[in-house]
């Protein structure tokens, strides 16, 4: 893979890709078929400063995000936010195709209250692999809010231009939280074998010298043995359990925890740094947050 090409501006993207100047500093959506096929631009990662928002269709090729790559179908979109480096192989695009890129400053948002939500939006945290696929008619509802931001940007600016741009923004988003629902709801039976799998590997670490030697483990840590982004196993987990990853890891965090206070004589300390925490009030605080209890409490109760 080449060097890493960092672009900072909505300017510089329209410059690499040959396009004219955008028509607000802020904000451009760029269609798949006006794009180049130069082939110097497959296999360049690039790191943006930008949030992407794209809808691929008519484009055959892989792209890279993350540590994973993908061949994406046509009605795949993919999200992402400043910093992120993505990648494009062996790209082609069809003179009909119909895809397109929405890519913004965070500064267009920054002081709107998107600005202070937009974080909420947990797809712009997943792996390229956890994109999102679309029907034709949810297609077309997208690319319908995409012109009318184009639209918007194109013509005169007034009082009411950044608004309405952000608010077709937050609509789109909003869209895709809903189709992200949709998406988890019909993959319920694949969702429900990688719950299983992910129980099964917490029981596996919470019996295992790793709990000691690593301590409590992190969503970062699940989601890597379970080649998902942190935030997407937590978002599929809250829709099949009701529960997040972190509720989960807590929950055998405190059953290990009961099971040691009533079944051994390890002093509270002891039990802390036996669970993997380095700090054994840390443990307490956990402990009667979840269960209304300080561990000494529950072990005289019991």
């Amino acid at each position: 893979m080449s060097n890493l090409i960092t672009i900072k501006s909505v300017a510089e993207i329209h410059q690499m890709l040959q396009l004219e100047s955008p028509k607000h500093p802020l904000i451009s959506i760029m269609y798949m078929k006006d794009l180049t096929t130069d082939p110097m631009l497959d296999n360049v990662r690039f790191a943006t400063e930008l949030y992407m928002i794209s809808l691929k269709d008519g484009v055959t090729g892989a792209l890279h995000y993350g540590r994973n790559s993908y061949d994406f179908k046509d009605g795949t979109m993919v999200f992402s936010k400043p910093n992120q480096v993505l990648a494009s192989e062996n790209k082609t695009i069809a003179d009909d195709a119909k895809g397109w890129f929405l890519i913004f400053h965070p500064d267009l948002i920054r002081k709107s209250e998107l600005g202070k939500t937009i974080d909420s939006y947990n797809f712009f945290d997943y792996e390229v692999h956890e994109a999102l696929h679309l029907s034709v008619d949810e297609q077309q509802t997208v690319t319908d809010i995409i012109e009318k931001i184009k639209k918007e940007y194109q013509q005169n600016i007034d009082k009411h231009s950044q608004k309405l741009i952000i608010s077709n923004i937050e609509l789109l988003l909003d869209y895709c939280n809903r189709y992200y629902d949709r998406q988890f709801y019909v993959r319920t039976n694949l969702n429900q074998d990688l719950v299983s799998d992910f129980e099964q590997m917490l029981k596996e670490y919470f019996t295992s010298e790793k709990l000691s030697q690593l301590g409590v483990p992190t969503v970062k840590y699940c989601g890597e043995q379970l080649q998902m982004s942190p935030k997407y196993l937590s978002d599929l987990l809250k829709k099949e359990t009701g529960k997040s990853a972190k509720d989960h890891i807590y929950s055998f965090v405190i059953n290990s925890a009961k099971n040691k206070l009533l079944g051994t004589t390890e002093t509270i300390s002891e039990i802390a740094y036996d669970l993997g925490f380095e700090y054994p009030q840390h443990f307490s605080k956990l402990f009667k947050r979840q269960t209304g209890l300080s561990p000494a409490q529950y072990r005289k109760m019991n």
